[in-house]
């Protein structure tokens, strides 16, 4: 399949990412512009790039959306559209051939895509367990979308319409569970610390302009802050209202590994609140 590749830049953010980022390169071969924005990594992520010819720059991270946001604006983007992408994930053929078409079309209403991302673990599609679909918007107009961070994560202003592409973004980290559990602990702080300020009043609410399947998702996270017992919450609502039991195995351990994961957020509010500490460790 050739892709022409001449209206899509393609923007791969990394961080250590020499396990996963050849794979991610591969899927997107067919752009005629790509730029990886690394956190200064430590590992190989940065030869990786210069031995296939790929432009970088460093940037400090300090959150998902201010990241996406800096290099929006310093990568030196050369195509109207801008498809961001984390080194974990990969774009398919069918995904490619579609975001061609669409942006060949190119809509002047259109500002952004939402995709639907699928979660791979242990060789296997957790189509259940994870959530599936989980939309995230990765396709952008230059100009017409700025990321908002959101805790760990992040939402996004919208300049004009959204479109949907019907086929998903594939995510498939391959780094272990050890760099999993790190990366949780991590944003379990940064997610801690996001739900304090929010009911403290302290925290940016969504803009206007933020796509509804995002505010229905921060509804929902807003009513899951004030559980008790969130993880043991978390657990029965993917493993079985959301049908995770239906992944097999896999899926009971995603679950419990998700569960966990709101539990660190729950305990590390609860040590905040004891300690009084201006700031989570």
């Amino acid at each position: 399949m050739t892709h022409s590749g001449n209206r899509v830049s393609v923007l791969i953010f990394t961080l250590n990412e020499e396990r996963n980022l050849p794979s991610c390169l591969d899927s997107v071969q067919w752009a005629d512009d790509v730029v990886v924005i690394d956190s200064y990594s430590s590992d190989r992520t940065l030869d990786i790039c210069r031995e296939r010819g790929i432009r970088t720059q460093q940037h400090a991270f300090e959150g998902f959306g201010s990241q996406r946001n800096w290099a929006l604006e310093h990568a030196g983007i050369e195509n109207p559209w801008v498809l961001i992408l984390d080194a974990d994930e990969r774009v398919t053929p069918e995904l490619a051939q579609e975001i061609e078409e669409k942006t060949a079309n190119d809509d002047q209403g259109v500002a952004a895509y939402v995709v639907k991302r699928r979660f791979h673990l242990w060789g296997k599609w957790l189509k259940y367990s994870s959530l599936y679909p989980t939309w995230v918007v990765r396709l952008v107009r230059r100009g017409k979308v700025r990321y908002v961070d959101r805790g760990h994560a992040e939402s996004q202003e919208i300049i004009g319409a959204t479109g949907v592409l019907d086929n998903d973004l594939v995510d498939e980290n391959c780094k272990g569970l050890d760099a999993w559990f790190e990366r949780q602990n991590r944003y379990s702080t940064k997610e801690a610390e996001f739900e304090i300020a929010r009911s403290t009043g302290l925290s940016q609410s969504p803009g206007a302009t933020t796509i509804d399947l995002d505010r229905r998702r921060q509804y929902l996270k807003r009513i899951a802050y004030k559980l008790p017992g969130r993880a043991l919450w978390y657990f029965v609502y993917s493993y079985l209202w959301r049908r995770g039991f239906l992944d097999g195995r896999e899926g009971f351990m995603y679950c419990m590994m998700r569960s966990i994961y709101q539990g660190m957020i729950e305990i590390k509010k609860y040590d905040r609140a004891k300690s009084g500490n201006s700031q989570l460790p």
